[in-house]
């Protein structure tokens, strides 16, 4: 046996029973079945992470063109991040509850629309960039209620989108009821 390059100094090194996945240079811990179950596993997610970023490019793409639309001042408060990430969050609940109520829905909505569009509107690394511009412009208080507001207003819009399409959803009726003993099949009988 081989001793592997960098390995401990005593005794030979042993690699996976059915040999090491592809000759020198290569993780000798690593086999070929390794190498098979990887390619499998990522043929597997391959249609999952497309999905992710398919929807992430339009998602950004929208959160992008709202911040040309809507653009903020640097020292005022952030109203378009706040819009898009309290909408966003409104989205998520509607979504979330839409599809937990549809198992049989493709595999692939939940993350184009939900991490992949939802993901890529909402930019919570932008809520904090904002909160630590404005402290170090001086504008605190306007940061503690953008830091409040966001949270509050994104979970309560989270709820909210949850709470309308369990409402919505139709209810089942009362149960029917069994006609009374005797009865069935006597309407328009004579005594």
């Amino acid at each position: 046996m081989t001793p592997v390059p960098g390995g401990p100094a005593t005794g030979p090194a042993t690699g996976p029973a059915d040999g090491p996945a592809d000759g020198p240079g290569v993780d000798p811990d690593v086999t070929a079945a390794d190498l098979r179950d990887r390619r499998e596993s990522f043929r597997e997610q391959a249609p999952v992470l497309a999905a992710v970023s398919l929807g992430g490019v339009l998602g950004a793409s929208a959160r992008y063109g709202a911040g040309l639309v809507w653009p903020s001042r640097p020292t005022g408060f952030p109203w378009t991040t706040f819009g898009i990430n309290v909408l966003g969050c409104l989205l998520m609940g509607v979504l979330i509850t839409l599809i937990s109520d549809r198992p049989t829905l493709g595999r692939l909505v939940r993350p184009f629309l939900g991490t992949g569009v939802l993901g890529g509107f909402t930019t919570f690394s932008t809520y904090a960039v904002d909160i630590r511009r404005l402290v170090e412009l001086g504008q605190v208080p306007t940061a503690i209620a953008y830091l409040a507001g966001t949270l509050t207003a994104a979970t309560a819009a989270a709820w909210a989108g949850a709470t309308v399409v369990r409402r919505a959803r139709p209810r089942p009726g009362p149960p029917p009821t069994a006609a009374p003993v005797g009865t069935a099949g006597t309407a328009g009988a004579t005594p």
